[in-house]
């Protein structure tokens, strides 16, 4: 049985973790397929929005400590070499959004899944736990880079430093994600978002993106010189004239990528 389901509907793809009597804990398959997933939302010209979701009850409850951690410890990276990094951390990683919708567990790799997207959506029932201190070891797929910058350093500090669980209320007053809902509502809340960025014109979606994250990664200053060069650059395309056209005839856009 596959680990990971990929599917299509119009614009948008929807990638389930699909390990559910194991909690959909990461085991190297699962870590391969997953990337796999990524890498062919990445190349397809067709899909301008991702939502990665989970069957069963739980996101995940972490890696699979006894076959990863040893396959880590030898030297194998988490993903393979040349696809798009689902954590955002390796050389190649996504252009284009991604929704999280997350439930149940919500630990360690499941965290660091969500700090990587865009969007993040908890169910009522999410319990969240960045425990790797508790194993003797430390959060290695992004948490340490993403969780301070997000949430401050001492609400981080808070949750990385102990392990302990927190909730999806905790989850929203520290701003790891973005809404809660009924566990009834979530797929089809996280859906409606997808579909809402998905509607927007991709090449602005992913420019915005792009400025957004090389003000993170280079800082706020350097990304500034760009702003002008960027918007000139999106004022040629064929969208920014369909968005004048829609604005001026009081429509919604339709729009090409182009």
């Amino acid at each position: 049985m596959a680990r990971v389901t990929v599917e299509r509907l119009g614009r948008t793809v929807r990638i389930g973790l699909n390990r559910p009597e194991k909690r959909n804990a990461f085991d190297l398959a699962m870590l391969d397929e997953l990337a796999q997933a990524y890498t062919a939302y990445e190349e397809d010209e067709g899909l301008r929005c991702g939502l990665l979701f989970a069957h069963g009850g739980h996101f995940t409850g972490g890696l699979d400590l006894v076959e990863v951690g040893p396959a880590v410890a030898a030297g194998r990276a988490l993903y393979p070499p040349g696809s798009v990094d689902p954590l955002a951390i390796g050389a190649r990683r996504l252009t284009k959004p991604m929704v999280v919708a997350v439930s149940g567990y919500c630990f360690t790799i499941g965290i660091e899944l969500a700090l990587a997207a865009d969007i993040r959506v908890a169910a009522e029932d999410t319990r969240f736990s960045q425990l790797e201190v508790q194993r003797g070891i430390f959060p290695f797929g992004g948490a340490t880079l993403r969780f301070p910058a997000l949430a401050g350093h001492g609400n981080a500090m808070r949750w990385l430093l102990t392990g302990d669980v927190f909730d999806a209320k905790e989850a929203y007053r520290i701003g790891l994600v973005q809404e809660v809902v009924p566990a009834s509502e979530l797929l089809d809340r996280a859906a409606w978002l997808c579909e809402r960025v998905a509607a927007q014109a991709p090449i602005a979606v992913r420019e915005t993106l792009a400025s957004c994250r090389a003000a993170m990664i280079e800082g706020p200053d350097v990304e500034a010189k760009r702003l002008e060069a960027r918007a000139r650059v999106l004022m040629k395309t064929e969208d920014a004239a369909e968005g004048m056209r829609s604005f001026v005839e009081r429509r919604a856009g339709r729009f090409s990528g182009r």
